[in-house]
């Protein structure tokens, strides 16, 4: 998990997804807090004070508070037979916030695989992404008429959703065969989409403000590519004791180094990483190591110490990375040093899901769904809590749990009421007026989480399609 977001197509495609907008409340003097923000970024740079930056942080944290909830869930249904599994309700496994607008994805529970935002009625939406370079909202999405076997992407302006005209969008790279293993990854660090089509093995980079194809990689030894910013790292097929390796530049694909790095013989390789000029090898039962590929430098990290992860994210601002294993995250440096392991951070959900934290752009701050408690159990029914850590130096800066207090409202004339955390025919709550979840309610099994640093809001979805909305 490095800049970049890879969606591939899955031989067994997820159950169903639909997609669901919800504008933003207006924020008074809105314009006001923007124009005091850019003035802090333009004084304030992001190497600032490590004290003011925690300080900041627990200030900007201090009194949020479960402010709306909105329900994706339609009690009355679609009047379409074919459509009333979507009666149901469905977790939301996706956040986006793109200006004023909320995109919540939620995920149906059973076999029919169907979604909508103005789409075809075959359409399932895998994943969204915001497009920031051009202000538009791209729908990663399969279909029904080819098996659901092939990735077909969308692109619609924010501006056309706003106005109630989402079918304004165009189609994207529909001359690209993304049949499984095909895959489209974007990377918002280089501002570049990386397609692979596996029927014809050729890799292309687009540009990802206007969508214009750069080059492309046509070579079937290829196994995978790595990004980082500026480079690509081609791996190739792996021969009896090395791995041929290539480096190129994301601008053009100028090869910028060839070379093959030694392996154990019969040793599985558990990944191979690129950040930078840093190679990260690690083979199993075998120590980490880092190479430096311009002076090839090498530093080794004993096994006992750094074990494989589930997955990482690379801090390009700190020149770190962070690894996640069995619900814990750490930062390490390029020396192969642990630099930091946090405190009160147990992760919620065994697997690392990007969906259920958030890193700010500074790369100061992790936001996370979390074990309330290091003493509750995890079963299911538990409230878990919302944690802000800073990054550097693993400290809790502040914790939305359930002993927050919220009222109740028991006025609720519904006679099914799935549970006493929601009421599913209020109006007045699905338009986010009205809240029928207890702090603790809206703490339970959040499936999706965002944070706005624009608003300072968090945004997050559960298993029964509700969104809540943190803020001060």
């Amino acid at each position: 998990m490095e800049g970049g977001r890879r969606i591939t197509v899955s031989p067994r495609p997820c159950c169903g997804r639909r997609i669901v907008a919800a504008k933003k409340r207006p924020r008074a003097n809105d314009g006001f807090v923007n124009s005091v923000k850019k003035l802090q970024r333009r004084e304030i740079s992001s190497k600032r004070d490590r004290a003011f930056t925690m300080s900041d942080a627990q200030e900007r944290f201090r009194n949020i508070r479960l402010q709306e909830e909105y329900d994706t869930h339609d009690p009355k249904g679609p009047s379409s037979m074919v459509l009333q599994f979507l009666r149901k309700r469905s977790k939301i496994i996706e956040i986006v916030a793109a200006r004023d607008i909320v995109f919540a994805l939620a995920q149906s529970e059973n076999n029919q695989r169907i979604c909508f935002l103005n789409v075809s009625a075959d359409e399932v939406i895998r994943s969204l992404f915001y497009n920031k370079n051009n202000d538009s909202l791209i729908t990663v999405s399969v279909y029904a008429s080819d098996s659901y076997s092939s990735l077909k992407c969308r692109s619609t302006r924010i501006e056309y959703i706003r106005r109630g005209t989402p079918d304004a969008g165009f189609a994207l790279f529909e001359s690209e065969s993304l049949k499984w293993p095909g895959f489209v990854e974007f990377d918002d660090v280089n501002g570049k989409v990386l397609t692979y089509s596996a029927q014809d093995s050729i890799y292309k980079v687009f540009d990802l403000k206007n969508y214009t194809m750069l080059y492309s990689i046509s070579d079937k030894n290829v196994q995978e590519i790595k990004i980082s910013p500026g480079i690509m790292l081609l791996i190739y097929a792996k021969a009896s004791s090395h791995v041929p390796l290539k480096i190129l530049s994301i601008e053009d694909g100028t090869v910028l180094k060839s070379f093959s790095h030694l392996l154990y013989r019969n040793k599985k390789v558990d990944f191979i990483e690129q950040f930078n000029e840093k190679l990260l090898v690690k083979q199993e039962n075998e120590n980490l190591q880092i190479l430096d590929v311009r002076t090839f430098e090498h530093t080794e990290v004993c096994r006992s110490e750094f074990m494989t992860p589930s997955a990482f994210i690379f801090l390009y601002e700190n020149q770190l990375f962070l690894t996640f294993r069995n619900r814990t995250v750490a930062v390490w440096n390029f020396r192969g040093e642990l630099v930091t392991s946090f405190e009160d951070h147990l992760l919620w959900h065994p697997d690392c899901n990007t969906n259920n934290i958030y890193i700010t752009s500074d790369q100061d701050l992790i936001i996370s769904y979390c074990k309330a408690d290091s003493d509750d159990s995890l079963s299911e029914g538990n409230a878990g809590s919302i944690n802000v850590s800073n990054i550097l130096t693993g400290k809790c800066l502040a914790k939305i749990r359930a002993s927050n207090s919220f009222p109740v409202d028991n006025n609720c004339s519904c006679s099914d009421k799935p549970s006493r955390s929601y009421c599913c025919n209020s109006k007045k709550r699905k338009h986010g007026s009205k809240m029928r979840s207890t702090v603790a309610e809206a703490l339970e099994d959040i499936t999706a989480l965002f944070y706005d640093e624009e608003r300072n809001e968090i945004y997050t979805g559960n298993r029964l399609g509700l969104v809540h909305v943190w803020s001060n």
